[in-house]
């Protein structure tokens, strides 16, 4: 009708093109005559939440009362274990001290370790219950308690220590963490491993002044090789100008040697059977065995 003029929506309803693509009226607007059509879409959402959410929601009483809470997860990141551990200059070797370390190695004679507090090497005498084996792996981070007397007076070697019963695992550590650890224990070449030429020597010539354990990187090798007359599993690998050839205790490093079905292996299909490309060897010298104490390769390892 002519003199008649159209009234405009307010500013708030008013609906633009930039609002909505396909000429609908934006998110919460409501139509009158529309009210079924709301409820509906209401229940939809209801029984099924926004995807933009990225999870779904789990009613209290569906979650199990013994699941672990999110602090009790975090709490086993390496972040979290690191920064649990005061810094120390050297390794608490009273006894009732409790210590957090990273195993590096874990064998019936002893379990090597590097303490986290001190960056210190041990060498743990644990008491394995009876028909129980040592099953602690390389990088697994546990918690022990040293014993009333440690027993820290083996003069062939000063890294041991007496804990009163199997450590506690409470994590475990990789990456960056543990190639800036390793290369700071590794040893130098700078003389014959573990000081002294051979690969034994009598218990009566040490002193508790040389370590009985180093974490080498060798400068050739490694190789692993199968000895038949004995059935030994053992690793040749060059160190300075030395070619040296020792038994290994690593059961990962036999079994994977055993399960090539190969009398040897080397480079690319060495780490093909390990799983990772050997990079460190952990060496170390045996309790005396007929008066002697020998060098054994304790364990192979990647590089963090």
């Amino acid at each position: 009708m002519l003199g008649t003029r159209r009234r405009r929506a307010p500013a708030h309803a008013r609906t633009t093109r930039g609002d909505d693509p396909g000429g609908h009226s934006p998110a919460g607007a409501v139509h009158p005559g529309s009210d079924a059509r709301v409820e509906s879409e209401n229940a939809s959402r209801a029984a099924d939440p926004p995807a933009t959410t990225g999870r779904r929601e789990v009613p209290a009483e569906a979650v199990p009362s013994d699941a672990p809470s999110h602090a009790a997860r975090s709490a086993r990141s390496g972040r979290a274990i690191l920064r649990a551990v005061p810094h120390r200059d050297r390794a608490l070797m009273t006894g009732g001290a409790e210590l957090r370390l990273l195993v590096l190695a874990c064998t019936p004679e002893d379990t090597t370790a590097v303490d986290l507090a001190s960056g210190s090497m041990l060498r743990l005498r644990i008491p394995w219950p009876s028909g129980h084996e040592p099953d602690l792996s390389p990088f697994d981070v546990v918690e022990a308690t040293l014993a009333d007397d440690p027993e820290c007076d083996d003069l062939a070697k000063p890294e041991a220590a007496t804990v009163v019963g199997p450590p506690r695992h409470v994590g475990s550590l990789k990456g960056r963490r543990v190639r800036g650890m390793l290369a700071r224990i590794a040893a130098t070449h700078d003389g014959p491993l573990l000081g002294f030429p051979g690969p034994s020597a009598p218990y009566w010539d040490f002193h508790g002044l040389r370590p009985s354990v180093a974490l080498i990187h060798p400068t050739r090798g490694p190789q692993l090789m199968h000895r038949h007359a004995d059935g030994s599993t053992w690793v040749r690998f060059g160190w300075e100008r030395d070619d040296v050839w020792l038994p290994v205790e690593d059961g990962r490093a036999v079994r994977a040697l055993a399960a090539s079905r190969r009398d040897r292996l080397t480079a690319k299909p060495l780490a093909t059977a390990l799983g990772f490309s050997p990079h460190y060897l952990l060496v170390a010298l045996t309790n005396p065995r007929g008066g002697h104490c020998y060098k054994i390769c304790q364990a192979v390892l990647p590089k963090g």
